[in-house]
């Protein structure tokens, strides 16, 4: 075990050590399932042990979790908001701590995983204002001494299962919100970062304990298949917000909807940058390259297909290749270093799978290809050369392959991006507002994230952020998002002593 390295001493700071109970239940760390090995995919060796949660843990949790929601719902939404204003200030205290954790087990870069760390705080004071801000609507009435209103109330559990990719990010997008609205946090996180799971909890868990309020308002699971599947099934639980593949993510659709509970998905992406004939080259370049081998290509905003106009196909690519050259692979916690390795030795296995694919259906490699030989999950960023309509391009390869491919006009352009069935995010580089607005209109990009002269990634969280199609059609973080965590009731109220009914109705 690595634990007792000198570069893992930051690691007691935030509660873990060498092996961890995964499970926090109504104010207590407990666990009765496997026992599991967190592995920095550095180097593939071990960091701490963490034994998983089982059905009965998940069970007794939900029944603590219960009780907690009807006291938590009924705290003014201020007040709620106070908690998480609590919460963002114990993040920034164990900022460097928590990013170098994320670095350390998911396996992005330092700078990325203090970022993600950041992007949990932001929600943080987002939400804080967000509390004062959960309106509903007065209605105008049709009949005489008759209010109509909105009223919006907490839905009661909310179930959040996040991904490896972002650990802790995406807890926060969506815990953040849940809290201010009044719902208790059942958390489920990726199996394969435990570590961060029960860091975060431990953080949460103090602001809970400081402000004597039910340990269960937040109650969180490392664990399995099982517990994903419990949660589903839960008809205590109103939401559940999943992050993940289109394949699992509508199985558990499909589960939820048989109880008749609400989801929220975000799954898969396919993501295209569009280059004009117009655009700022030089931007562009730097904008593919951030958004292509960024975190190894694990976003699900990853930069996957690079539609170039054929008048510039050659330059654009050029530069590109150029710029790839010069990216520095290698240990994610050394500075300098702009590409880490792929979370698992499964990933890798897929990674050259992948490849594999690709040269079969008619792919040319321009550069990379290959795996990295080393102790770590390390691959070489990749770009392909290859025609838009081949099988492999509408499916989405998580790790840094680039699909290259050139058009002719802008509605060709447009078509390309639109063919996959993802629909997340997407980006075009021009200086014509003709362009542009047609873009951002009913006949352009088909996907939930649209932008100009920016990447495909590296979404704000004032924003709602999710996709189309088999994306999943979910919405997190900023605008009105909040909405899918309350129940929202159409209440008239008659203050008169006639009774006159909706559209002219007269029943004598």
């Amino acid at each position: 075990m690595s634990f007792a390295r000198k570069e893992y001493e930051f690691l007691s700071e935030i509660g873990l050590s060498s092996r961890n109970l995964g499970c926090y239940v109504d104010g207590t760390w407990k666990a009765n399932g496997p026992v599991v090995t967190s592995v920095n995919p550095a180097n593939n060796q071990a960091i701490a042990e963490v034994v998983e949660g089982s059905v009965e843990d998940y069970e007794e949790g939900m029944r603590a979790c219960s009780e907690a929601a009807k006291i938590w719902m009924q705290v003014p939404s201020p007040k709620r908001g106070e908690i998480v204003r609590q919460i963002g200030d114990a993040l920034r205290t164990k900022l460097q701590e928590l990013g170098r954790l994320v670095s350390l087990e998911m396996g992005k870069i330092l700078p990325e995983g203090i970022g993600e760390v950041q992007e949990i705080i932001d929600m943080c004071d987002f939400c804080v204002g967000l509390s004062r801000q959960l309106n509903g609507s007065v209605i105008p009435s049709e009949r005489p001494n008759h209010a109509m209103l909105e009223m919006w109330n907490p839905l009661g559990i909310v179930g959040v299962i996040t991904a490896f990719n972002f650990p802790c990010a995406v807890l926060g997008w969506n815990a953040c919100i849940a809290l201010v609205c009044g719902n208790c946090v059942v958390w489920k996180g990726a199996p394969t970062t435990p570590l961060i799971t029960i860091a975060m909890t431990r953080l949460v868990a103090g602001v809970l304990e400081k402000n004597n309020l039910p340990p269960a308002i937040f109650t969180s699971f490392c664990g399995g298949a099982d517990i994903g599947q419990a949660i589903a099934k839960d008809t205590r639980i109103s939401l559940v917000s999943f992050t993940g593949s289109s394949k699992v993510g509508l199985m558990l659709q499909q589960t939820v909807n048989q109880r008749f509970g609400k989801c929220l998905l975000e799954l898969s992406g396919n993501n295209a940058i569009i280059i004009m004939d117009d655009a700022d080259i030089q931007l562009a370049v730097h904008s593919v390259l951030f958004a292509a081998v960024g975190t190894a290509g694990q976003r699900c905003t990853t930069c996957r297909r690079l539609l170039l106009h054929e008048s510039i196909y050659q330059r654009v690519l050029d530069q590109l290749l150029d710029v790839y050259k010069q990216v520095k692979i290698g240990n994610p916690l050394e500075k300098g270093n702009l590409l880490g390795p792929l979370h698992t030795s499964e990933s890798r296995k897929s990674f050259e799978r992948g490849i594999e694919i690709i040269k079969s259906q008619g792919g040319k490699i321009l550069i990379g290809g290959s795996v990295i030989e080393s102790e770590g999950n390390f691959v070489q960023p990749t770009i392909v050369e290859i025609s838009p309509n081949a099988d492999v391009v509408k499916e989405e390869l998580f790790a840094p392959v680039l699909y290259v491919m050139k058009f002719q006009t802008l509605q060709e352009a447009i078509e390309i991006n639109n063919s996959v069935p993802q629909g997340l995010s997407s980006s075009i580089f021009t200086r014509k507002p003709e362009i542009i607005f047609k873009w951002i209109g009913p006949l352009g990009s088909d996907c939930g994230i649209v932008n100009v002269n920016i990447p495909t990634n590296g979404a704000e969280i004032g924003g709602a952020f999710g996709g189309e199609k088999a994306t999943g059609g979910g919405r997190e973080a900023g605008s009105d998002s909040w909405k899918q965590y309350m129940r929202r009731s159409t209440c008239t109220i008659n203050y008169g002593n006639e009774l006159p009914l909706a559209q002219g109705i007269n029943f004598g």
